[in-house]
């Protein structure tokens, strides 16, 4: 399998060095490269990466350029221990050193930040799909129990940064790409700075026709951020997004549905339609606005304090004839770090919370149309925790980090559609979740670390009251200790850089979908017992040092996970089904890039991912295929003028015309596990940007 996968790309990339030497016209100049130090956010430590005890994966905005800008996933994926899918254009899932098993369709378990605020709502789900790539300047992937700072969760944490103009720039952007299966995209933003100000002004408009049939989406968003200083030491931030988002869902096939025609939607079998007669799709607007202000009241002490609130209209025709679901999500919150500094010390302290409100019907899908109303209910939810942690540069170059959260959650259910009123609620019970690690320079450009933090994890609104519409009392929160050890350090001049981490998490009550074959499918969860993840991620790249008058920038990299997931006294209907693979989760994939650049413009991105056979139910008796996938962007930046900076490009990806299976349906009734990802496809593309002068 690797054999002409590797053939290929090592063509690829002779070939490109090939046209940069006979294009390039030779220019006396000494370049020095060598990759630069990435500094870290997450966790409040404002380090740089060598000097983090955590294993935190991190997306630039150069990373995002190297990809179709259509997505964040490709850039995603490249992150050891970290796996997005994508079921059809717009539906996507995450899981950071897990799997999806609770998440049938959406982002569960990953709490996810924007400009330092929640973007996952109280009840645990996260929109992810609308957040358009051209919104984002980096990602930070914490892997693991945020514990701490971030309160409950065993998923890990995303923290996402909206886009900053540099200093004193005034820019226009604009940006069209083309693509294989009806795609198109266009966005627009016009970015402005100056000493009292800056902002961010963008308009994204993107929609394909899908691989599959009946997959096509549509999503518009409109980004708006303005920060303003107040003074030298006062600042107030303002965000607003609004998408409007809408795509088709195809639905799973079996695997002799797969085999014969792989873009076909899910078919009408019997009396049971499929996917196209009844008209399955999401239409979601949402509103997401904050507001926030950052004081420094001295050089040690300092303030940053948010608040913010979402609306979401979101209708769903599902495949099931017993559900076309409406429903308008609402949710406050906020979240507040104070912070002393001081040569050897660091201590944050702060709190956030969030309460959601969440009126919705359910009706008969009667193809597409509402048919009879089925449910008719009301959900609040409720989550916060306070915390603390402390950082401390001690003798003999170790660094240590000691905090902890108290987390707090509830839900309350009430039915209108019945007669009394059916009220139940369930509170969780508070936790406290630890986290400790400890970093030592064991030379100037190696460190060593290792850590210890619990998980919390209490299930989201969606598992409580999942679409079997029963609301579930007995669910338990998941909890778990995670064990870390890694390595990370440079050679070689700083040209190589390389990370190694190796842990153990052992999750109880793990919390697994299941389907109701009395009600067409529709997902409900149990706890099944425990689960022992362990794993190995590694990272190594190497930018060596050029003194070349053709090659700019040369950049080889490579990253291999492995994953040892196994459930641990989990039985099912009487069978035992401990020590099976963990459902959803790849023991090992690798994915392996090259970046190269000229003098003239002219660059090429290479990507190539393996991904090993999944596990498709709790059984281990249906895996999906390992596949191999390569992909690749080549293009021309230049200067038309001074002031109007031009990118050219085209890619291809699954340029080896791969069969695979990108989102699967986990444990699916009638083993209708595979939503087909497209073949070989293309794009090209155009950003110009015309950069005013400055005064």
């Amino acid at each position: 399998m690797f054999k002409p996968s590797f053939k290929f790309l090592t063509l690829f990339f002779f070939a490109s060095l090939h046209v940069f030497a006979q294009q390039v016209s030779p220019v006396k100049a000494d370049s020095v490269q060598k990759l630069d130090e990435v500094v870290i956010h997450a966790f409040e430590y404002d380090r740089p990466i060598s000097k983090v005890p955590a294993a935190i994966g991190v997306i630039s905005k150069k990373d995002l350029d190297r990809f179709s800008p259509t997505s964040l996933l490709p850039a995603i994926n490249s992150i050891p221990g970290v796996r997005m899918e994508e079921r059809s254009p717009g539906s996507y899932r995450l899981s950071i050193r897990g799997s999806t098993l609770r998440s049938p369709f959406g982002v569960r378990n990953v709490k996810i930040y924007w400009n330092d605020l929640p973007f996952t709502d109280p009840g645990g789900n996260t929109y992810l799909n609308l957040i358009d790539p051209s919104m984002v300047q980096q990602a930070e992937v914490i892997k693991g129990p945020g514990a701490s700072l971030y309160g409950a969760g065993t998923g890990g944490v995303v923290i996402l940064k909206g886009t900053r103009p540099d200093f004193n720039a005034r820019q226009l952007t604009a940006s069209q790409t083309y693509g294989s299966f009806g795609l198109y995209r266009f966005n627009v933003g016009l970015e402005t700075s100056n000493e009292n100000s800056s902002g961010v002004v963008q308009y994204a408009h993107q929609q394909s026709n899908g691989y599959r049939d009946h997959s096509s989406m549509r999503r518009d968003v409109f980004f708006l951020s303005e920060k303003f200083n107040i003074n030298l030491k006062r600042a107030i931030s303002v965000n607003m997004l609004f998408a409007d988002l809408y795509y088709q869902t195809p639905g799973g096939l079996t695997k002799s549905e797969y085999d014969k025609n792989p873009k076909s939607a899910r078919p009408t079998v019997g009396a049971n339609l499929g996917a196209e007669d009844q008209k399955a799709a999401i239409y979601n607007k949402t509103v997401y606005m904050s507001l926030s202000h950052e004081y420094e009241l001295n050089t040690k002490w300092s303030n940053r304090t948010g608040v913010y609130g979402t609306f979401t209209k979101f209708e769903n025709p599902t495949i099931r004839s017993t559900e076309y679901e409406r429903k308008t999500e609402q949710s406050v919150g906020g979240r507040t770090v104070t912070q002393y500094k001081a040569e050897n010390i660091k201590i944050n302290f702060g709190g956030e919370y969030q309460y959601g409100f969440t009126p919705a019907r359910t009706y008969q899908n009667l193809k597409g149309s509402i048919g009879a109303l089925q449910t008719d209910t009301e959900t609040i939810t409720q989550s916060g925790f306070i915390f603390s942690q402390v950082d401390l540069t001690l003798p003999g170059d170790f660094f240590l980090t000691a905090g902890a959260s108290y987390n707090l959650s509830k839900i309350k259910y009430t039915s209108l559609i019945t007669s009394p009123v059916d009220q139940q609620s369930r509170n969780f019970p508070s936790a406290i979740t630890p986290r400790v690690a400890l970093l030592k320079n064991i030379f100037p450009s190696v460190a060593i670390y290792g850590s210890f933090s619990q998980g919390f994890s209490p299930p989201t609104k969606d598992e409580i009251y999942p679409s079997n519409k029963y609301f579930n009392k007995t669910l338990n929160a998941e909890k778990g200790n995670n064990y870390e050890l890694g390595v990370k350090g440079s050679m070689n001049k700083g040209t190589i850089n390389y990370s190694v981490s190796a842990y153990s998490f052992q999750v109880n009550n793990t919390i697994v979908t299941r389907q109701d074959t009395l009600n067409q499918g529709a997902e409900y969860f149990v706890n099944a017992g425990k689960t022992l993840q362990k794993g190995l991620e590694t990272t190594i790249a190497w930018a060596p040092l050029l003194s070349s008058s053709y090659l700019k920038h040369f950049n080889i990299w490579i990253s291999y996970t492995l994953n040892h997931y196994r459930f641990h006294n989990y039985s099912k209907d009487g069978i035992n089904y401990s020590g099976n693979k963990l459902t959803g989760t790849p023991p090992n994939i690798i994915v392996l890039g090259v970046d190269i650049s000229a003098n003239n413009g002219l660059y090429t991105n290479l990507t190539f991912n393996y991904t090993d056979k999944i596990p498709l139910n709790d059984a281990n008796s249906s895996f999906a295929n390992a596949y191999a996938l390569l992909g690749g962007r080549i293009g021309y930046r230049s200067l038309i003028t001074k002031h109007y900076p031009v990118d050219v490009f085209a890619g291809v990806d699954n340029a080896l015309n791969k069969k695979y299976s990108l989102g699967n349906d986990l444990n699916a009734v009638g083993n209708r596990f595979y939503n087909a990802a497209p073949t070989i496809n293309f794009y090209v593309g155009l950003t110009i940007k015309l950069m005013f002068k400055k005064d």
